[in-house]
C-alpha cells in the first residue's frame, strides 16, 4: 500500500518575517510568482497524490482561499483579455482535492500537532505523506515521489528525507544517526541541532516524510517535550525502536524558507530557473555591484 493523502503543515506564525506576516500567512509569501504552499501542493500532485489536507491556524483562511475558485477575478481577467492569467487562476483551483483544517488552540504547539489536527481526514492503517510548509526541493523527480518509491520498494515503517549539508550549517537541523551496515540506510535516531564535535553525520532532516498511521497513535499519547512542544522527532524515535525507518538522501536541492535570508536565497535560485525572467535576472546579478557594507534596516 502506498500513500494516497498528504498533510501539509501551514500553521506557523511566521514570527521571523514580522511585520510582513502580521496579516499574510508566511506560506503565502511568494517565491517568484507563486506562494510557497503552492509549490508544495504541486510537488504532492506531481507525485501522484490528489487528496491534500492543509493544517492552518485560526485567522489564516487566506491559505485555503488561494486554492478556491475566484469567479470575480476570472471574469475581470477575461474582460481584460488576459486569458493566460485567467487560466493560471483556474488551474490553481483544480489541481487537487484540498481540505483545510484549523489547528485548535486546545492542542499543544509543535511540529507533530498538525497530524493530530488532520487525523480524522486520514485513513486508519494507511500510510500518508507529511510536508513542512517551510521546505522546498528543486529536483527532477519530485521529492515526495522519491520517498513514495522508496516506501513502495522496501515496505519500511517510515521514510524520512535527508540532505547532506556542509558544516557548520548542518548543525542548524536534526542530523541522522544511521544504523551501521544497513542498505538501504536505516535510521537509528535523530540528533537535534548538535554541536559540530558531536554531530553523528552531515545528513540533515528536511520536512518530507512518509509515515504510518502508528505515528498518529504515538502522538496521541506522547507527552510534550523540549520547549513544551509536541515533537515529531520524538514520535519518529519511537518508530525507530519499533521497526525499520529508512533515511532517504534526496536527489535534488533543499531550500528552507523559514527565515528571511534563506527565503531570499530560495527566491534567487527559483528566479534563475524561471523560463520568463531567468536569463534577465542572471544578467542583472552578474552586473550587480555589492555595497561595501550591508544597509541597515
Amino acid at each position: 500500500m502506498i500513500p494516497r493523502k498528504a498533510v501539509i503543515a501551514v500553521a506557523g506564525f511566521g514570527t521571523r518575517f514580522l511585520p510582513a506576516t502580521k496579516v499574510v500567512p508566511k506560506e503565502l509569501l511568494p517565491i517568484v510568482n507563486k506562494p510557497v504552499v503552492q509549490y508544495l501542493v504541486e510537488e504532492a500532485v506531481n507525485s501522484g497524490i490528489k487528496d491534500i489536507i492543509l493544517v492552518t491556524r485560526a485567522g489564516t483562511q487566506a491559505v485555503g482561499d488561494h486554492f478556491d475558485s475566484s469567479r470575480e477575478l476570472e471574469i475581470h481577467l477575461a474582460e481584460q483579455e488576459k486569458h493566460d492569467y485567467a487560466d493560471l487562476v483556474r488551474e490553481v483551483a483544480k489541481m487537487a482535492n484540498i481540505a483545510v483544517v484549523r489547528q485548535g488552540r486546545h492542542l499543544p504547539y509543535g511540529n507533530g500537532t498538525p497530524l493530530l489536527a488532520a487525523s480524522s481526514f486520514l485513513d486508519r492503517g494507511e500510510p500518508f505523506v507529511y510536508m513542512f510548509g517551510d521546505d522546498l526541493v528543486l529536483s527532477e523527480t519530485p521529492c515526495v515521489g522519491q520517498l513514495i518509491e522508496v516506501y513502495r520498494r522496501h515496505s519500511p515503517a517510515a521514510v524520512i528525507a535527508f540532505q547532506d549539508m556542509p558544516m557548520p550549517e548542518a548543525t542548524r537541523y536534526g542530523l541522522a544517526r544511521l544504523k551501521a551496515g544497513t542498505e538501504p540506510k536505516e535510521l537509528e535516531f535523530i540528533v537535534e541541532k548538535p554541536p559540530v564535535e558531536e554531530a553523528p553525520s552531515t545528513l540533515a532532516q528536511l520536512g518530507r516524510f512518509v509515515l504510518p498511521w502508528r505515528t498518529i497513535e504515538i502522538l496521541q499519547t506522547q507527552p510534550v517535550g523540549k520547549g513544551n512542544e509536541l515533537w515529531l522527532t520524538d514520535a519518529n524515535h519511537t518508530l525507530c525502536r519499533e521497526g525499520r525507518v529508512l533515511a532517504h538522501q534526496i536527489e535534488g536541492t533543499w531550500y528552507t524558507t523559514g527565515d528571511p535570508l534563506r527565503y531570499l536565497i530560495a527566491n534567487v535560485e527559483y528566479a534563475l530557473r524561471d523560463r520568463e525572467i531567468g536569463a534577465e535576472f542572471a544578467a542583472y546579478l552578474r552586473n550587480l555591484e555589492i555595497p561595501a557594507r550591508s544597509v541597515e534596516r
